[in-house]
């Protein structure tokens, strides 16, 4: 699952997202590719999901139709979600993109506990540096054996490896994540070394 906080704070960096989220998924090509759902928030209690594609090429012209709009942070509904559809479809990873929580913390890190006893691990792109919210993200990815990397709006070339890196990951295991890790050096391995 590829979740996006489309809020209107990520708005500036929202052209950037999309085009890096095409582009990870030329590294699962050789694994057999990798089928994705979009999952994004935005405005009043709006959250919502694509169906499972696997070509890229749709889920770009699905990410390119979504505008952001002002409201709060939907990361639980995110979470549930994944819950949700793990339950009928394994869901090998969830890499969410965000850059703040306004949320309460207890009952997101609960919910990731949960996702974590359920085999999914949660990617966490933080965009911008604030604290609260990377304490948070960090919990979440510990609490399913996932990664957190923070990124800005010039790390582009980084956010694209580390997102090709998840999908292979998602795609091949960690045999072939450690792989791709060895070509792309210490980028990679920040990833490599979080998950269990």
């Amino acid at each position: 699952m590829f979740a996006i906080d489309a809020t209107a704070s990520r708005e500036p960096t929202w052209d950037m997202a999309c085009h890096l989220q095409s582009e990870m998924f030329e590294e699962t090509a050789a694994l057999g590719g990798l089928d994705v759902k979009l999952v994004y928030y935005r405005g009043f209690g709006e959250c919502r999901t694509s169906p499972w594609v696997s070509n890229s090429h749709d889920l770009v012209d699905r990410m390119n139709r979504v505008t952001c709009l002002g409201g709060r942070t939907q990361i639980r509904k995110v979470l549930r979600h994944a819950m949700k559809e793990t339950r009928s479809k394994p869901v090998d990873a969830l890499v969410f993109v965000g850059d703040c929580v306004e949320e309460d913390v207890d009952r997101l890190c609960h919910i990731a506990g949960e996702l974590g006893l359920l085999g999914v691990r949660v990617f966490v792109f933080h965009e911008g540096g604030e604290l609260s919210a990377r304490r948070t993200f960090e919990q979440i990815a510990q609490l399913t054996g996932g990664a957190y990397c923070p990124f800005d709006a010039g790390s582009a070339r980084q956010l694209r490896t580390l997102l090709s890196a998840v999908a292979v990951y998602a795609a091949g295991g960690r045999t072939a994540l450690e792989d791709f890790s060895r070509k792309h050096g210490d980028e990679v391995r920040r990833i490599t070394h979080q998950i269990k």
